[in-house]
Order: structure tokens, then sequence, then C-alpha cells
């Protein structure tokens, strides 16, 4: 199960804390708290329940808590227990979620966006490999709790945003291992970055990448939610966008250069992605 966040805005912190539990304790049964509880395990095993679903948050393990479910204990501690809390909670809109979607590409034709939206997915629960970089932060933020300066404050939310990206890095590092779909969609991205200005086919892709084109497909749509031809199109349309603004170069160089062969077609593909002829567009974003 994955959190699904909408920024911005960004998540923000609030509170952290520690605990020890001794056999036979157990943490508090609550209901709808209004902050995402995140607890981080070091020594010991906690015994949580959300809305129905038991969890074993043993030392190297982290659990965030739904602001607005409710949680229990399931079973006492059996050993002694450490573990680290931290509240958190966003303005912006979040779900649970079974699994990543695509990423969407932006098809809009402004080439200056002034607030771009964009999700990310934290895991609820998960296993630590770098454990001792988690638990760094969060004594990181403790030692800044000693402070009430303003800079204190961002450093906070700062600190925050590592730790979530840590989360993340650890499900990413995960997918990557148990999907090859992941690795081989960034592998073809990245190919066609590099060689976005070259005649391009399914044959060479398949060549350059050693799969079948219907393969890369898959791998792509599974991705980026686009077949790598479609990728291509974008990223060509993207680097044309910028030599209409910053250069003088008429448009047939410009169309060649961004890796369309054909003039016309080089029209439609730019006027079907953002709206505006090439022409227009350079009227459009160019500073008089």
């Amino acid at each position: 199960m994955l959190f699904q966040f909408t920024a911005p805005p960004l998540p923000h912190y609030i509170i952290c804390g520690e605990d020890t539990y001794q056999e036979g304790d157990q943490h508090p049964n609550r209901f709808n708290i209004g902050v995402f509880d995140l607890i981080l395990v070091t020594r010991g095993v906690l015994y949580l329940e959300e809305s129905g679903a038991p969890y074993r948050v043993s030392a190297g393990c982290y659990l965030i808590l739904r602001p607005d479910a409710a949680h229990r204990t399931f079973l006492p501690c059996q050993e002694e227990t450490h573990f680290y809390w931290l509240h958190f909670q966003t303005l912006g809109q979040w779900i649970e979620a079974e699994e990543i979607t695509p990423f969407a590409l932006s098809q809009s034709e402004q080439p200056y966006v002034h607030i771009e939206n964009f999700t990310f997915y934290i895991p609820k629960y998960g296993q630590l490999s770098s454990g001792e970089q988690a638990e760094l932060f969060i004594e990181q933020l403790q030692l800044l709790e000693q402070s009430l300066s303003s800079a204190a404050r961002w450093k906070q939310q700062q600190v925050l945003q590592e730790l979530l990206l840590l989360l993340q890095a650890e499900e990413q590092g995960i997918q990557k291992r148990q999907n090859p779909h992941y690795v081989i969609a960034e592998r073809t991205a990245n190919y066609l970055r590099k060689h976005y200005n070259e005649p391009m086919s399914y044959g060479r892709l398949s060549d350059a990448m050693h799969f079948h084109q219907n393969y890369l497909s898959i791998c792509m749509k599974k991705t980026f939610g686009c077949t790598p031809l479609e990728f291509l199109t974008r990223h060509r349309i993207e680097q044309a966008k910028q030599m209409l603004i910053h250069t003088n170069d008429p448009i047939g160089h410009i169309a060649e250069e961004s890796g369309f062969g054909s003039f016309p077609y080089f029209i439609r593909c730019f006027s079907r992605y953002t709206g505006l002829k090439p022409k227009s567009f350079r009227q459009k974003y160019r500073s008089p």
C-alpha cells in the first residue's frame, strides 16, 4: 500500500519524539488524530493494526498511520521496544493507492509553467536498508526542536523532505529489483533523450536495447504512460520550444535539429501538442 500525495503544497513537519516500551506495554489505541504518524522501530517489535489490517513493525521497519483512521495494538510488546515517532500533515490532496500509476507527461503549450502540480508516492510500510540514515534525520529534527528560530523551523521542513525521499528511494529500489519494467523503461528513455535529433525507428531502438519493440512499448507504457515513439516526439517538441525561444534559427532548421525529418510533419506535431504553430509560438513567447 502507498500514500499518493499531490504537490504543491508538500507535506509539512509538525513534531517528533521517541519512546521505549517494556515487555507488556502497548501503543495507545487512537482514532482520527488528524496527522500522519510515522513510526520507525529501532529495537524490538510493535504490533499495530489500522482499520483491521495488522502490521508487525520490527527493528529497521517503519509504518505510516493515516490521520483519519483508527489504529490499535493487537499484541503487547514481547520485549523492550524502542521507536521514533514523527507527525506530519499536508494541506494538499492525498489518497491511499495499491500501486503506482504511470507518470503523466505534460502537454501544455506554456514553456514557463508558474506552478507545476505533480504526484509522488511514499510506501505505507516497509523495511529500510538505510535505517541508520532515517534515524539520523529524526535525531536532527529533535535537535532543531531546541531552537525557536524561523531558520530552524525551515530546516525542519527540509529534513522532512529528505526523510520522505529516503522512504521513496527504498521503494523504488525494491521495484527495480522486483520489476524489470522500470529499469528497461528508464534505459530506453535515456537512450531516446540522448539520440532525439537522429532518425529513430523501432528497429533501431530494439537493436540498441536488445529487446523486442513490443516489450519496450509495454515497459514504457507502464512507467511513462506512452509508447517509446510518443515519448520521443514529446521530447523533441520540448527541444524545439527552447530553440524557438532562445535562437533566431529558421523554423526549418529547428525542425531538422530537433529530429523531425519532415518540415510539414514538424508543423503537424508541434501544433497538435502545443495548440500553436511554431511561428506563432515564437511570437508569443519571445522577448521583444
